[in-house]
């Protein structure tokens, strides 16, 4: 029996109905490739073994000839290969479990393989957006949050901004068009803080900002 684990969500991405007066903008994923190549560092990881077999050819070109002593270097190459294959895994399983979505009133990510949580960011509670923009297009939009909101930076990983531990900031990691997302993300919040934002107080009192 097939069974969909996201079965209960209203909408994709979204744990329920969006209210009244609000629309989804845009929704989308992490680009698998490229969110194994920056969050799980496959350059570096490349590189390491690439180092091991140039390291130990060279340690044992001078005691074997030339065939044996690539022979002894290759395992290097494909021990290697199985940890990035694997790490590509992590990144695809990763990015296929994960919806970003924008709308007029917040940022939503539905993120986590094994264990999913859905965040929501009020375009009230977010201070500033910082983009990494990469020259094929794709590129990362970081919320840094307003006063005390806290988040765990395993708990958001990869979908965090990278080496901010203390303060997490929760991203949207190697979206494709980041430049063109960017901008639909800084209209909509742009509009959402020009738009007067008030509760019902006590009868006399002064209005209160709702967020």
């Amino acid at each position: 029996m097939s069974h969909d684990d996201f079965a209960t969500e209203a909408l994709p991405g979204l744990p329920e109905l969006p209210p009244e007066g609000e629309h989804i903008l845009w929704q989308g994923k992490p680009n698998a490739w490229r969110l194994a190549w920056d969050s799980l560092s496959l350059p570096w990881v490349i590189g390491y073994f690439v180092f091991l077999t140039v390291w130990r050819f060279v340690a044992v070109s001078d005691l074997l000839p030339f065939g044996q002593a690539v022979g002894a270097s290759v395992p290097f190459l494909i021990l290697g290969a199985i940890v990035v294959a694997l790490l590509v895994l992590v990144g695809w399983v990763q990015a296929v479990s994960t919806v970003y979505t924008v709308t007029n009133r917040r940022v939503a990510m539905r993120i986590g393989a094994a264990l999913t949580v859905t965040l929501n960011l009020p375009y009230t509670q977010v201070a500033n957006i910082d983009m990494d923009l990469k020259a094929s297009g794709h590129g990362t939009l970081a919320f840094d949050l307003k006063g005390d909101t806290k988040l765990g930076y395993l708990m958001c990983w990869p979908h965090v901004r990278p080496w901010h531990v203390f303060r997490p900031q929760p991203a949207l990691r190697c979206i494709p068009e980041a430049a063109r997302i960017g901008q639909l993300v800084a209209r909509a919040a742009e509009s959402r803080l020009a738009t007067p934002q008030v509760s019902m107080g006590t009868p006399g009192a002064a209005p209160v900002a709702a967020e």
